[in-house]
């Protein structure tokens, strides 16, 4: 078996090294990630330049693209033979509701799914002081999981883990995506030469109360499992919509 580990902290990042570790005794595991943190990078790949590899460790890369470029590289380029598995994180930070959406982590996952290679992506939800014990015991048993039962086809997982010291067998719950209240805002300041600048601010009001959703189960201290899926075709809306007369 072989199994591909990327993220989008970058190819220094404790949680890819722990993820990376725990899966070895199952398989033959290969990382390609970022050179550096792409974190919000969604599902973007690069073309308006080529793509620089190196050798980190041994069946270890850094690409100096995003985690979706690590992606389709590593399988289409640095890889011998197509992994059976990919992974990515474990995420410094949950991917919860409309994270997805943003997600380089997330977003590596559903490469996977469009090359066809059972895919998740896993985060530690905190903001700080992360503990990946947890987190990469549920991994390794996830894992075994897939590379036994498989995936449907166009179908790849979003995990997420609460932040702390249990191991692998802790309790999760399969669930939905669910709604961030979002408040954002935009802080524009003036630099020393008088030119106006912006940053995105990200105040955070918390969610939305859903039953059976990812924040939901994190929030009663589960492990919260969302299968994703890659046509986002809102059947529901097709036959209204085919009665539009435009």
């Amino acid at each position: 078996m072989k199994i591909m580990v990327t993220n989008d902290d970058g190819i220094h990042s404790s949680g890819l090294l722990a993820l990376a570790k725990v899966l070895q005794p199952i398989a033959d595991v290969w990382i390609v990630a970022p050179d550096r943190e792409m974190s919000a990078a969604s599902h973007s790949l690069t073309l308006h330049r080529p793509l620089r590899v190196k050798e980190t460790a041994h069946q270890s890369y850094h690409v100096d693209g995003t985690p979706t470029d690590c992606v389709n590289l590593g399988v289409n380029g640095i890889l011998r033979t197509k992994p059976d598995l990919i992974v990515s994180g474990i995420n410094k930070g949950g991917n919860l509701a409309d994270d997805i959406v943003y997600s380089g982590t997330v977003a590596a996952a559903r490469e996977g799914a469009m090359l066809n290679i059972p895919s998740f992506a896993i985060s530690v939800v905190a903001d700080r002081d992360f503990n990946f014990h947890a987190a990469a015991g549920f991994a390794l048993r996830l894992a075994k999981h897939i590379l036994k039962n498989g995936l449907p086809q166009g179908t790849f997982l979003n995990v997420n883990v609460p932040n702390n010291e249990t191991d692998g067998k802790i309790p999760y719950k399969i669930t939905r995506q669910g709604k961030r209240r979002h408040a954002g805002s935009i802080v524009e300041k003036v630099d020393p030469r008088g030119e106006k600048y912006y940053w995105f601010g990200s105040n955070n009001f918390g969610f939305y109360e859903m039953e059976d959703s990812d924040f939901e189960a994190v929030a009663q201290d589960h492990v919260s499992i969302t299968p994703l899926h890659l046509d986002p075709t809102d059947y529901s809306f097709m036959k209204e919509l085919s009665e539009w007369v435009l």
